[in-house]
């Protein structure tokens, strides 16, 4: 049986509206069998990697921060697994980039050293299909970037892999995964 679960929510450590812990309690609520937390890194207070380290929720919980690459003001999911580290360019849709500005991103935050492994294809959950295209060579990922319950639960990723951070996160840059989207929000058909 596949496992779901979103890469990239946000609590009231940064510009969400809800503690980490009601965020979890919403995808709970929705089945969810894991989810990584990725509040931003220039609004984390000091305690928060312990704050997150600390909670005991009954879903796979990954670590996680979206960082802003500075020289392109472009934002970067960070998720950690035990041993494993996923990144992912956020939001490209946000930003209105063209597919070659999108490439040229990944190329030069890549030329800089930090791995990006991933792409959204969704922005707040909604569906951006011009992004999910092999121009793009990178896996494509699904996230619905909550910040309020709007967001919750309206794009996701299911993987068949062991209940293992670091398995799902292998997985994920293997590309062997599948989106998933709520009704309503244009998932491709």
């Amino acid at each position: 049986m596949p496992l779901r679960g979103n890469l990239h929510a946000h609590s009231l450590f940064s510009d969400g509206v809800r503690s980490a812990e009601q965020v979890i309690a919403a995808y709970e609520a929705l089945g969810y069998d894991f989810l990584a937390i990725t509040d931003h890194d220039d609004r984390v207070p000091p305690h928060y990697w312990r704050a997150l380290a600390a909670l005991r929720p009954q879903l796979l919980l990954f670590r996680g921060i979206e960082l802003d690459y500075r020289p392109l003001s472009q934002h970067v999911g960070r998720v950690y697994g035990d041993r494993e580290v996923l990144h992912v360019l956020n939001h490209p849709a946000r930003y209105n980039l063209s597919l070659d500005e999108t490439t040229r991103r990944v190329a030069v935050i890549r030329g800089d050293g930090l791995a990006i492994d991933a792409v959204e294809v969704t922005d707040t959950g909604h569906y951006r299909p011009q992004y999910d295209t092999d121009v793009i060579r990178l896996p494509k990922i699904a996230t619905d970037d909550s910040h309020r319950e709007p967001h919750v639960g309206r794009a996701w990723i299911e993987v068949e892999a062991p209940r293992d951070r670091d398995a799902i996160i292998r997985s994920i840059k293997a590309g062997d995964f599948r989106l998933g989207f709520a009704p309503g929000e244009g998932a491709p058909g």
